[in-house]
């Protein structure tokens, strides 16, 4: 009765061993199925990057190496060790990864690492859709655009005063923001100051002789100081009769953007009853930020565009520039004045304002996108030959419709990436702080010295032969399968996949080259 518990047990041992071998067999053959595929070959290639790391950790754990000592199979310093399903961590030492049943792998110094320059293959790069720009000489101009609130035309502002003390007898406006028109009626006053100085004056009209110029120019100046204007004092000379009624006008067309009388309220000479303000013209006061303010000057052509009508553009020229910064968005207002066509702007609308490029000069250009910004400096991705790229400090000007000046750093006719290169930029970085924290690099190994093994050949690539050799002591290399360039005469003809081989190979900075591959025999002649 007890046996039957451990029976299970190794049944489903059994079991899940059987079915993670059916797994990996189907891992390798959905991998290598379909290969001319370049998801599978990058697959493969992946799954072969990742055994080799695992292979070389643990011939570290096995000769205790470490972050920061350099490998003896490679000649290259280790940076650290990762698990490449959490690439975000790092560790110093090698072992297990502490997130998937698998080995860390090691992240070594590259060669090239301290110029900050990357390698990307051609299909790679298609994959990324890597995309590059030439640095050309052209003509930039400012191009500053802002967004502005329509206010009112300050300038065109009228005051409609009591020129006497009276009464209101009638008002014919009676809201704010009314719209009027030039000589429009406002009110009509009752003035009873002007009842005794209009009988004066007509009482000394009547009068006869001939010394009475100095009377009647008497009292025409007290009419006049009574408030009333030399039109009013015509009238009542043609008339013959007193006027002490008046009405006030519209001086101007606009709306009425204060109203302080009421119908039988009391005035006093000089109190303010209208304030009109025109419409022909508006201000629209453009929040400018204040690193272009430089580009923008009195007197500079601006186009006007609502969003209400925007087939509608409205113009104007920069009428002042306020000397004061707005601590909250740090823009410096531009006043503009807008010829309000058909009267469509009002005073608080927000319009879209371009301000017109003036004063161009030559400068190296590149599209604006290809500028990496990190808040401290400016750097760009230099495409090179053979599918080199590289950091590149610049010193950035004007930035006007999609392109850059470049003031510092680039010469005319140099590529720069303007797609995929934060990509690049991250690796680039990472591989220099990471050599930089190294410390000195690694010494190059020796491509003169040549070293020999014999092997069996796994798989032909198109750049590639994956060998698995046995020891190399030229190398200190046990028994393992790695990867080998092909040499530059290619493979000897008939050559193919489980042969048996002899092969000398050197170390170059791209990795083991082999220089010739001779076939062997069965009992391990060469033919």
């Amino acid at each position: 009765m007890k046996i039957k518990p451990i029976m299970l047990v190794l049944a489903v041992a059994v079991l899940g061993a059987g079915g993670y071998g059916i797994y990996s067999v189907g891992m390798k053959r959905g991998m290598t199925m379909g290969g001319s595929a370049p998801a599978a070959v990058a697959a493969e290639k992946a799954a072969d990057s990742i055994a080799a790391g695992e292979e070389a950790t643990r011939r570290h754990m096995q000769q205790g190496i470490k972050a920061g000592d350099v490998d003896p199979l490679t000649g290259k310093t280790i940076l650290f060790y990762q698990d490449p399903m959490v690439p975000g961590k790092r560790f110093d030492a090698p072992g297990k990864s502490p997130f998937m049943d698998m080995l860390l792998v090691p992240i070594y110094a590259g060669a090239d690492a301290d110029q900050g320059t990357v390698t990307v293959s051609p299909r790679i790069q298609q994959n990324l859709g890597i995309r590059t720009a030439e640095v050309v000489s052209g003509s930039l101009a400012p191009r500053v655009e802002a967004v502005g609130a329509i206010a009112y035309n300050e300038r065109a502002q009228v005051l409609v005063q009591a020129r006497a003390t009276g009464y209101i007898e009638r008002l014919h406006v009676r809201a704010t923001l009314d719209r009027v028109h030039k000589g429009q009626a406002l009110a009509d006053l009752y003035v009873p100051d002007w009842v005794a100085a209009q009988e004066e004056y007509l009482s000394v009209r009547r009068m006869q002789g001939s010394d009475l110029e100095g009377l009647i120019d008497g009292a025409r100046s007290r009419m006049r100081q009574a408030g009333m204007s030399e039109e009013q004092m015509r009238l009542i000379e043609s008339s013959g009769r007193i006027h002490p009624r008046i009405t006030l006008t519209a001086p101007v067309g606009g709306v009425i953007a204060e109203l302080s009388a009421r119908e039988g309220m009391t005035v006093l000479q000089g109190t303010t009853l209208f304030r009109l303000n025109g419409l022909d013209s508006v201000w629209a006061n453009a929040e400018v930020p204040e690193s272009q303010v430089g580009s923008v000057h009195v007197g500079s052509m601006v186009e006007a565009r609502l969003p209400a009508v925007p087939e509608t553009v409205f113009k104007g020229r920069v009428q002042a520039i306020l000397p004061e910064v707005n601590p909250g968005t740090r823009t410096i207002k531009a006043r503009v004045e807008l010829i309000n066509q058909n009267g469509a702007l009002s005073p608080g609308m927000f319009v879209n304002m371009t301000f017109a490029a003036t004063g161009g000069r030559e400068a190296l250009l590149i599209p604006s996108e290809a500028v990496i910004r990190t808040g401290k400096r400016s750097v760009v991705m230099v495409a090179e030959a053979d599918g080199k790229f590289h950091q590149v400090d610049v010193e950035t000007g004007l930035d006007s419709n999609g392109q850059t000046e470049i003031r510092r750093g680039l010469q005319a006719g140099q590529k720069v990436v303007v797609s995929g290169q934060f990509l690049i930029d991250s690796e680039a970085s990472l591989s220099a702080t990471a050599t930089r924290l190294g410390g000195a690099p690694p010494p190059a190994a020796d491509a003169t010295q040549q070293h020999v093994g014999s092997a069996r050949i796994e798989a032909i690539h198109q750049d590639t032969v994956t060998l698995s050799h046995g020891p190399i002591a030229s190398m200190d290399w046990g028994a393992m399968t790695m990867d080998f360039r092909l040499p530059t005469a290619g493979l000897p003809r008939g050559i193919k996949a489980g042969d048996r081989v002899q092969f000398t190979f050197v170390m170059g900075s791209a990795g083991p080259q082999l220089v010739a591959v001779r076939p062997l025999a069965a009992g391990g002649e060469q033919k």
